[in-house]
């Protein structure tokens, strides 16, 4: 019999029943449900709502069910619908009639509610030492390749040079935003719904603070009918994942481009990539590529959720049952990746010699040469047309700028001197970029002895 089959005068259909449980996948949070009906319990008690005793049955009861639960005794059903109902029935099976109070001033709204953030702030916490543990291994690998010169690109092109040590900074401080988010998120995350009821509270006199500290919350929801039909927290949270996700994916692809025989800048290690079924040679950087196509997988739990709220009216629908599995996809997929990138970029070998190789091709000292001339007095408009004719005149002769003869540059322009030379190494072009947040090596230095005081003291908190 269903715990709330009072007012029916059928059984429920086999088809509504396997339609309607979410058992399947909200038995992940048993045991934040119980934790929530031990505080609960608690509450009723100190408010004389139920006796002393039974309270202490009613918790007694609750604790062995976990135990069970996580020893496997005891199996979920799909006739009780979801989490709640099931430790309940497995409440009132243990200890009868008492069993039965536990709901008393409580909703399966504001119990859903109280489980998802206790569950989301759990994993947040979880997620976020998984991003500060690939942050540190940004910077360990940054400390190693400071003087690691490549060319650095946009629109895929060859730009100018930096070091790969600002190259994974970039990343660092892409990660650091992920964190922040995460973050504020969990801010909006530490709020206890429980006292909310279905909608409109309860008229028994609740002590909803003692419930909040029990449980380890920030504040309280301020309106019950917000607070069961809210679901923000998981939305915030599926759009940091797929910002995260994001971020994941664009050092992914540059892994699975820098892998290529065509750019010669990494090798991932065996234990971290895969071969052909048909083609011995081959050797696939397959767990970049995942991260990358999981990526969109996110971004569908993020728009999933979007929809399924957009059009609710006040306060609960069934409709915002969907919301777990999107949630839980997108916590799950997160981690898996978190667990896997670190590792697999811990154990990348880049390719120093390729890497400046590709630093010395493409004109990338261009722009140093456009400054060179400005520092010899030409206005930068000018300069930049002067290296612009000196780079196609280059071109068309199959040379580089360093390979040009002081007489052909005396010819495109009078200005320039024999120190031309020394102002177009490529190491000397990135150590003259001291701006700061620039790739000079002591502004590398710098940021990261920054970056590691920034992430001992989120490891602190």
């Amino acid at each position: 019999m269903k715990l709330w089959s009072g007012r029916f005068t059928k059984n429920t259909d086999k088809l509504t029943e396997d339609f309607n449980a979410s058992i399947a996948f909200d038995c992940r949070m048993y045991k934040q449900d119980i934790k929530g009906s031990i505080a609960h319990a608690s509450m009723l008690a100190k408010q004389g709502i139920i006796k002393e005793e039974e309270k202490e049955l009613i918790i007694k009861g609750l604790k062995e069910i976990e135990k069970e639960l996580e020893e496997g005794k005891l199996e979920f059903t799909v006739e009780a619908e979801d989490v709640h109902m099931n430790i309940e029935t497995f409440l009132i099976q243990k200890i009868g009639e008492v069993g039965k109070k536990l709901h008393t001033a409580r909703s399966r709204n504001d119990q859903v509610a109280l489980d998802l953030r206790l569950y989301l702030k759990e994993e947040m916490e979880e997620i976020k030492g998984l991003i500060l543990d690939l942050q540190e291994t940004l910077l360990i690998l940054a400390g190693e390749h400071i003087d690691t010169i490549m060319p650095g690109y946009t629109h895929l092109q060859k730009a100018q040079p930096v070091s790969l040590a600002h190259h994974l900074l970039a990343y660092f401080e892409m990660l650091r935003r992920d964190v922040e988010r995460l973050e504020d998120c969990y801010k909006r995350t530490d709020y206890m719904p429980l006292g909310s009821g279905a909608l409109a509270g309860t008229s028994f006199d609740l002590d909803r603070d003692f419930v909040r500290e029990k449980l380890g919350f920030a504040w309280l929801t301020r309106n019950s009918l917000d607070a069961v039909s809210d679901r923000d927290f998981a939305l915030e949270f599926l759009s940091f994942a797929s910002i995260l996700m994001m971020h994941l994916s664009r050092l992914a692809e540059e892994l699975v481009l820098w892998s290529t025989e065509e750019f010669g800048f990494v090798e991932m290690d065996d234990a971290f990539a895969t071969g052909s079924s048909i083609m011995p040679q081959k050797k696939n950087p397959d767990l970049a590529e995942l991260i990358r196509g999981k990526t969109g997988r996110v971004y569908g739990d993020l728009i999933a959720l979007l929809t399924v709220m957009k059009g609710l009216p006040l306060a609960y629908n069934k409709d915002m049952q969907e919301d777990k599995e999107a949630l839980f996809d997108g916590v799950d997929t997160v981690k898996k990746c978190l667990l896997v990138f670190n590792p697999m970029l811990k154990t990348a070998k880049f390719k120093k010699e390729n890497m400046e190789k590709g630093a010395k091709g493409g004109f990338t000292n261009a722009t140093d040469l456009a400054d060179y001339l400005v520092n010899k007095g030409l206005p930068f408009r000018d300069a930049h047309e002067v290296v612009g004719r000196t780079v196609l005149y280059c071109i068309e002769r199959g040379i580089s700028l360093e390979e040009m003869e002081l007489p052909e540059y005396k010819g495109i322009c009078s200005l320039i001197e024999e120190d031309v030379y020394d102002y177009l190494d490529v190491r000397k072009c990135v150590a003259r970029r001291k701006v700061k947040g620039g790739p000079a090596p002591e502004q590398v230095k710098a940021a990261i002895e920054e970056g590691k005081m920034w992430l001992e003291g989120k490891r602190s908190v």
